[in-house]
């Protein structure tokens, strides 16, 4: 049998077993391209394209324009369909598709393209795209559409942004970059809108909180527009791609049987182009005459539009396997995609009602199918004989809008703001002129200005002569002046030199017999103390002798030996104690010694008020007590650093005898208790024999201590930076990875904790490992610890978040790089109240930031957020997470899509 079908007015016949005709199609000549470019304005397009509109105040007829492109096998159609042969066969080369029935049977269709599926993203744009972006250009309204059965590659058509390969991209990315190469951003704006239909109702992809966008159209046009939609002014394309990536994050989507990704909504990309552009001479004279002003061409602008649409897939329920709210989605697509295909048949048998209203797809696609637009049509099929159906359909949807005329229209208006800005410049030239026809008459008051400071200088030089003269004569009485009062103070204070000489000289010798008699009795005991080392040595020298001779196989000798040795320890005890009381001994002679130099000195350079001073210090040296106590009792601390001095307590520290090391440090952690104490022992190098036990002894007791101590000293901000200029945070870090005990832990926890508050700080202990170390000892669980692990991260956070609103510090929070955020996470609500409430403040101060608030989102962080709003016991706190929550656009919208009131 035989078919006929026309194309451009032309019957073609076909010979086909059991054919039917072939589907009429016709191209439009190229059209010629608008008068108001110039020579080096003319674009190029492919030849298979309807060529480039011309400007006609009534319109040209423009066919919408239809390519067919095919999809490849997927993996699970290989599978499936491995034993069936392809149901679509497409003729490129004549711009043909046949659709098998089976294997003797065809149906052959004609389209403006046909492309198969290895023809790029490229090429697909230039023959279907391109043309209507160059009508864009023009001045022209346009538009791109696909459609076709679900995961058959509409959005890979239109939408593909091309990150992971940049020949992937779709049309939209390449008509962007189109147009912005053609249009001058300098005179030209583009702006974007981009949008989606869901379930019957427009919503903004650019913003989600408007979800209800109202269709308006014009009652004298009967254009349609969208005034509530989002419109973006576009810069270039980076800012473009960032765009569309915000509008595909926004998109609905879902999993069905056939597409892992199905869209369920119909996407609208709207492209604003207004172009400037030259027109006819705006002014002349009533009888005909040109104005004697520069007559400016009159300026015009065109508006034109791009809309690309990404029509959601048609899909038949029991192969999507669609059910739910799933199923409701697929009734809406299907019921928009049928008013659709309704009002494209109206307009193709050219009815006299088009239902239009039908739905709100075809009220925005009014314009696009039997309107001013240049409209190409895709439609996207599949190979597989399994949706042969869905394919057919597809074919015939494209075939009936091939027969739908379209009337193109260039929308002018008179650019009143460009006629404005050249007359502005006009009044300019004459404002320049008007001011150098006054420039005689300002040379004149120049010359009168001139005389005038002349005479006024000379005026103030005969003033400033006077008043130097009077100048100098004050000078010279007030020299006199003070000359005599100088006189009178020398003499007054010679007067009263010699009474304080003799007042002095009687101190003198009363002080210095008082020191006298001290520093003899301090000698004395020294004297006995000598004599008595020496006669202990002297005894354990007998003792060591008579143990050799005593020193004998028997074994009745035994109990003497052991007696004797005995002894000789109790003797070396004795003589260990009476070194260091020695020691404490000599330091205090060199001391009074020191004094009476100082007092000697004062009393020869005449201080009378230094005598006094050194007086009262020998006196409260002769109160100290040099032993303990007579009572049994040891004195307190203070007393004893006092009696024995820092610097030897310090040295204690290093001593191999591990008690007196540790009662050592025992006694350097409770002075460093007291803020006063702190500042005496960081000059005395108590802070570094702390970190240096640290660093070199690996007992439990010594390192729990010690850190105890150095957490004392880190309440300090100088102390702070001390530590860690010393290498201290390196070493409290290690002790807390080998440390096992909870209290260590617990001190070295409270240490860093106390260097977390310190806002210079912030990167070193991130650097040097700090915070990864305070986050380690909650290995241990216990609770002392993790209160401090709590208030050391809420430390950081205020830190933080003080250094990010003084505009020092940007970026997202270093604990949440260094993974703190899981574990506030999860003892944000803990039991004890102390964690509990470091961390509610911690989560305030992270979530201040709108840089932390995505990822606090994602890892739960919100929900502990709302709970802190709505439960916490402080107020202040409570308050806080309340006024984070609502100025945080990142939480207000999750909070709007999970509808969540706070």
């Amino acid at each position: 049998m035989s078919s006929g079908a026309c194309r451009n007015g032309n019957h073609r016949t076909a010979t086909r077993p059991h054919g039917s005709g072939f589907r009429p199609s016709s191209f439009k000549p190229r059209l010629p391209p608008s008068p108001s470019h110039g020579p080096g304005d003319v674009r190029r397009s492919s030849p298979a394209s309807l060529g480039g509109p011309f400007k006609d105040s009534d319109g040209v007829p423009g066919r919408v324009r239809v390519a067919v492109r095919l999809r490849p096998r997927n993996s699970e159609e290989l599978v499936a369909d491995a034993d069936f042969a392809d149901c679509v066969e497409l003729q490129p080369e004549v711009k043909r598709l046949k659709l098998r029935k089976n294997n003797w049977d065809a149906d052959t269709y004609e389209f403006d393209e046909v492309l198969t599926e290895y023809a790029s993203q490229k090429r697909v744009y230039e023959v279907v795209a391109k043309p209507v972006v160059e009508s864009v250009l023009d001045g022209y309204n346009g538009t791109v559409m696909t459609y076709g059965q679900t995961g058959t590659g509409k959005t890979f058509t239109l939408g593909r942004l091309g990150d992971e390969d940049t020949a992937d991209r779709g049309i939209m990315v390449r008509a962007m970059e189109d147009i912005l190469a053609d249009v001058d951003l300098g005179s030209d704006s583009i702006t974007v809108s981009y949008l989606q239909l869901y379930m019957e109702t427009i919503q903004d992809l650019l913003d989600p909180i408007n979800d209800n966008i109202s269709i308006v159209e014009d009652p004298k046009t009967g254009d349609v527009s969208l005034p509530g939609a989002t419109l973006v002014d576009i810069r270039d394309q980076q800012n473009f791609l960032e765009l569309l990536r915000l509008g595909e994050a926004h998109r609905i989507a879902a999993n069905t049987k056939l597409n892992t990704e199905s869209s369920r909504s119909h996407a609208i990309l709207m492209v604003h182009v207004k172009r400037s552009v030259a027109g006819e001479d705006a002014f002349s004279t009533e009888n005909g005459n040109t104005s004697h002003l520069i007559k400016p061409l009159r300026p015009l602008v065109r508006k034109s539009k791009l809309v690309v649409v990404d029509l959601a897939g048609s899909e038949r329920i029991h192969k999507s396997g669609s059910e739910g709210h799933t199923l409701e989605e697929a009734k809406s697509i299907n019921l928009s995609l049928s008013a659709l295909g309704k009002c494209i048949n109206a307009l193709a048998e050219n009815s006299a009602h088009v239902p239009v209203r039908d739905s709100k797809l075809t009220r925005l696609l009014k314009d696009s199918f039997g309107g001013t637009a240049r409209t190409s049509l895709i439609v996207t099929i599949g190979p597989s004989p399994r949706h042969r159906g869905e394919t057919s359909s597809t074919i015939l949807f494209g075939q009936r809008a091939m027969k739908v005329e379209n009337m193109l229209k260039i929308k002018e208006e008179f650019d009143y703001k460009s006629l404005s800005r050249k007359l502005e410049i006009q009044l300019d030239k004459l404002i320049a002129e008007n001011e150098r026809l006054q420039k005689s008459f300002e040379g004149e008051i120049e010359r009168i200005n001139v005389e005038s400071q002349s005479r006024i200088s000379e005026v103030e030089r005969n003033f400033a002569e006077a008043l130097e003269k009077e100048k100098l004569k004050c000078q010279m009485e007030y020299m006199k002046s003070v000359k005599e009062l100088e006189e009178k103070m020398v003499s007054n204070q010679t007067r009263n030199h010699r009474d304080d000489l003799i007042d002095v000289k009687r101190i003198n010798e009363g002080i210095g017999a008082s020191i006298s008699s001290e520093v003899s009795e301090i000698r004395m005991l020294l004297n006995t103390e000598i004599a008595r080392r020496k006669a202990a040595e002297d005894e354990i020298n007998i003792l060591g002798s008579q143990l050799a001779q005593y020193r004998h196989p028997e074994a009745d000798g035994d109990t003497e030996i052991y007696r004797l040795r005995k002894n000789l320890e109790e003797e070396i005890r004795q003589k260990r104690k009476y070194e260091e009381e020695a020691i404490v001994l000599r330091s205090q002679l060199v001391q009074m010694n020191i004094e009476a130099d100082q007092t000697r000195r004062c009393l020869e350079r005449g201080d009378l008020g230094d005598a006094f001073t050194l007086n009262t210090r020998v006196d409260q040296s002769r109160n100290m007590q040099l032993r303990e106590n007579g009572n049994g009792q040891k004195p307190s601390i203070a007393a004893l650093s006092e009696q024995v001095g820092l610097h030897k307590i310090l040295t204690l520290l290093e001593s191999e005898d591990a008690t007196i090391r540790i009662h050592a440090v025992k006694v350097v952690a409770n002075l460093a208790a007291e803020e006063v104490n702190q500042a005496k022992i960081v000059e005395a190098g108590g802070l570094t024999s702390l970190l240096m036990l640290l660093r070199r002894y690996e007992d439990e007791m010594v390192r729990r201590v010690a850190a105890g101590a150095i957490a004392n000293l880190a309440m300090n901000e100088v102390n702070q930076e001390l530590i860690m200029v010393q290498g201290g945070i390196g070493l409290l870090s290690v002790t807390a990875a080998n440390a096992e005990d909870p209290q260590t832990l617990r001190m070295v926890a409270g240490a860093i904790a106390n260097l977390c508050g310190n806002d210079k700080l912030q990167m070193k202990l991130r650097t040097e490992g700090g915070i990864k170390a305070l986050l380690g000892t909650v290995r241990c669980g216990h609770p002392d610890v993790l209160s401090q692990v709590a208030r050391g991260i809420a430390n950081f956070a205020k830190c933080e978040s003080r250094l990010a609103s003084q505009g020092i510090r940007s970026g997202r929070s270093l604990l949440i790089e260094e993974g703190a955020l899981p574990w506030i996470v999860h003892n944000a609500n803990d039991e004890s109240a102390p964690i509990r409430r470091h961390i509610e403040l911690a989560l305030c101060h992270l979530a201040q930031h709108e840089v932390n608030a995505k990822d606090m989102v994602t890892g739960g962080a919100l929900w502990e957020l709302v709970r802190i709003s709505r439960d916490c016991t402080r107020e202040d706190i409570r308050n806080l997470a309340r006024k984070t929550l609502s100025s945080s656009p990142t939480f207000r919208a999750e909070l709007r899509r999970l509808r969540v009131d706070y």
